[in-house]
């Protein structure tokens, strides 16, 4: 566990041991999610995450998410 300070622009620095760990690096994208009073930040990977596709509307990790998992149902049941 590491501490960081939050700046008076609201960013924080990812300390050099974590970013190596993680291969985090200029550019990379990451996610960040709420559990309960917990912030969890990790990296985006995978070929998808770094599309940025536009079909009328932005696309999310959870409409991916969804595709899917609805995929997946439709092929366990064949």
């Amino acid at each position: 566990m590491m501490e960081v300070k939050v700046t008076r622009n609201y960013q924080i620095t990812i300390p050099q041991e974590i970013r190596t760990k993680l291969d985090i690096n200029v550019g990379d994208k990451l996610i960040l999610r709420i559990e309960g009073d917990r912030i969890v930040v990790e990296k985006k990977r995978g070929i998808i995450a770094s599309l940025n596709v536009s079909i009328g509307k932005r696309i999310t990790d959870e409409d991916v998410n969804r595709a899917v998992r609805e995929a997946g149902k439709e092929i366990g049941s064949g």
